[in-house]
């Protein structure tokens, strides 16, 4: 810890007389740094605490007193000052003005510091707009600290019966066997991980310690085989919610409690003892034969989703084609869907009773608990009122900048500086790479309710590899951009009238400058509400402008007809076509031609595919002004008054803004 002064400086007032003539020359009229000593009063434990004494505090000699010197300790008021200190009185003493910045600085976390920051984030995000149960809910997300270690949980008694309590779970399911480790077997490691679990209403339920492998420590051939198992897809999500919203479907949020551990291992796996766990001496020098999966282990989703799709599929549920994740069953006109992200489920539909027959059914195979309405998802905070369902990540967006350093940060109104390209030059300063890539990796997936965030992202997503000090500094502004509205996030509203698929593409062209390749984005919409978006370099360089539009159109097709098959499994597939929105006239010309030119046989497979959808009347290219053109933003740094009228049109608001 460095404790440092606050220094004020004078920068019109000369600091020695004006009658000296020579500065730094001895001056009686000199004046000097006055010692205004100030001794506190005792604190409960009987020990005193420095008020206003500095350290680095200049003596007449012009020395500093050493760092140390600011925590030794300070006689208590019952002393004399003047025996003390040994103060003599000094008529050159007398002289010494009175330092008006005295005193050693307020740690940072107190409430106060909005008085000395000057960006203080009580200006840029509020709770005034939540209702009391939601509000309740989001402050009780940061007043639990999470255990960076096994000794800082170990002297909490919340953590420790966590950790006993999984303990419990783990010998109760026999999930491993000491033995003796064989020869030429190496044990993984397993360390704790540990957060909360909250109620529905806000309030804390449990404190969860979770025993993880070090699986990235196994080999393939040797303690795992096949791995792939599928997960939610986010964009899944987003659609079954925009549903939800306008049919007015609840939203129930299940757990599956020691998810990992129904599954069966087929493979030898062997393990080091928990950390902190007490063992005899005999057994210390032994190591766990993992006899089921456990958290971290490459093969243990692979495991679990097996066992669960065979549950499913027992009850009467089937796979959907579009996303296997998504577990549907229709019956007597009705429909429930379950979408599953390892032991999260949410359950929705228009069938209260095979609802509640589902979560009887699966408390019976599992262990369930039922979290109640959805309030809090994979980090994403869900609130519903009667407009509609909102999205945010606020919570996330706040930790991410009080890791960083960022929380007094100047904010500013874009993600990226308007017309600014990225590039590699060999004279560059390069930057920490490990630090780049994780503050990167946490933005992207920030960016799952920030479509804002789409562009400037893909930008420095592409100097992973090999970062510089510009491409940091890219990274800042989007830190700087957070700190703006950190609850800024996207609302599904209620669209009753608006059943088709729009898709708004588009592309610019040669933008990045290190190889000339275009960038193409586009946005989709389900019922009126954004759903998913992509902005992404293309693979090739096109040749023309109208060929890059043409390639991003394709890909924004790509995106609409696999909404298209997702609907059309839940039943709610609209008999409109997909209107497919692009500002570039050259290029729906050619997809409306009949006629194969040789300038256009390069993107000959993409004529072809978007000609095809054309003609069977599954797609629409409706005319559009490039002002009205939504996907600009994901192509090219704009201005702020044209990013912000942009995300108006895409439903983007912040209902934790402040008035």
């Amino acid at each position: 810890m460095y404790i440092t002064m606050d220094v004020v400086f004078h920068e019109d007032s000369m600091y020695f007389s004006s009658e000296s003539e020579l500065q730094g020359e001895y001056h009686k009229k000199i004046q000097t740094l006055n010692y205004d000593y100030h001794i506190s009063e005792e604190n409960e434990s009987g020990q005193s605490e420095l008020v206003n004494q500095k350290a680095g505090e200049l003596d007449m000699s012009g020395q500093q007193f050493r760092s140390e010197d600011v925590f030794t300790e300070i006689p208590n008021q019952s002393s004399s000052v003047e025996g003390v200190l040994n103060l003599e009185p000094d008529p050159f003493m007398k002289q010494l003005p009175h330092r008006h910045n005295r005193g050693i600085p307020k740690p940072t976390y107190e409430p106060k510091l909005s008085t000395k920051v000057k960006y203080p984030m009580s200006n840029y995000v509020s709770n005034h707009r939540l209702s009391e149960s939601n509000k309740s809910f989001v402050n009780q997300l940061s007043t639990v600290a999470i255990p960076n270690s096994v000794q800082e949980a170990l002297a909490d008694p919340r953590w420790k019966a966590a950790m006993n309590e999984e303990m419990k779970s783990l010998q109760k399911n026999e999930t491993w066997e000491l033995v003796e480790c064989p020869p030429g077997k190496k044990p993984v490691g397993c360390p704790w991980i540990y957060t909360v679990k909250y109620k529905a209403d806000g309030s804390i339920e449990r404190f969860k310690a979770r025993l993880v492998a070090k699986g990235y420590t196994q080999t393939y051939g040797i303690d795992y085989t096949e791995t792939f198992a599928p997960v939610a897809k986010i964009n899944t999500v987003r659609v079954l919610l925009s549903l939800a919203a306008n049919l007015d479907w609840p939203l129930q949020q299940f757990d599956v409690k020691n998810v990992f551990l129904h599954g069966e291992l087929s493979e030898e796996v062997y393990m080091n003892l928990p950390p902190g766990c007490m063992v005899s001496e005999k057994q210390c020098q032994k190591v766990c034969k993992l006899k089921k999966s456990l958290y971290g282990l490459k093969q243990s989703p692979r495991a679990w989703f097996g066992r669960f799709t065979k549950s499913m599929r027992a009850f009467g549920y089937r796979q959907s084609n579009s996303n296997h994740t998504l577990f549907l069953k229709k019956q007597h006109g009705k429909i429930t869907a379950l979408i599953v992200y390892v032991d999260d489920m949410v359950v929705t539909g228009n069938d209260p009773k095979e609802r509640k027959a589902l979560q009887n059914y699966l408390s019976k195979e599992f262990e369930m608990k039922d979290l109640g309405h959805l309030k809090y998802f994979l980090g994403i905070e869900v609130s519903r009122s009667s407009e509609g369902i909102f999205l945010s990540q606020r919570k996330y967006a706040l930790d991410l900048l009080q890791e960083t350093g960022m929380s007094g940060c100047q904010p500013v109104n874009t993600p990226i500086e308007e017309g600014l390209k990225l590039c590699v030059e060999p004279n560059q300063v390069s930057t920490d790479k490990g630090r780049y890539q994780r503050l990167v990796g946490r933005l992207m997936y920030l960016a799952h309710t920030r479509p804002d965030l789409a562009y400037a992202l893909s930008v420095v997503s592409q100097y992973m590899h090999n970062p510089r000090e510009q491409h940091m500094n890219a990274v800042m502004r989007i830190l700087r951009y957070l700190k703006n509205a950190p609850g800024k996030g996207i609302l599904f509203a209620k669209n009753v009238n608006h059943q088709s698929i729009e898709v708004y593409t588009d592309a610019d062209w040669a933008g990045a400058v290190d190889d000339r390749r275009s960038t193409s984005g586009y946005f989709t919409f389900v019922c009126g509400n954004l759903v998913t978006w992509k902005s992404k370099k293309q693979n090739v360089v096109a040749c023309s402008s109208a060929e890059a539009e043409f390639r991003g159109m394709a890909l924004g097709l790509c995106e609409a007809l696999w909404l298209r098959l997702l609907l059309q499994d839940l039943g709610y597939l609209s008999r409109q076509p997909i209107r497919l929105f692009c500002d570039n006239k050259v290029a729906c010309d050619i997809a409306h031609n009949p006629v194969q030119h040789d300038r256009t046989k390069h993107v000959e497979v993409d004529r072809f595919f978007i000609k095809e959808k054309l003609d069977d009347k599954i797609v629409e290219l409706p005319k559009i002004r490039s002002e009205d053109q939504l996907a600009d933003i994901l192509t090219k740094a704009v201005s702020s008054q044209v990013f912000s009228k942009f995300l108006d049109k895409l439903s983007m608001c912040d209902i934790y803004a402040p008035t």
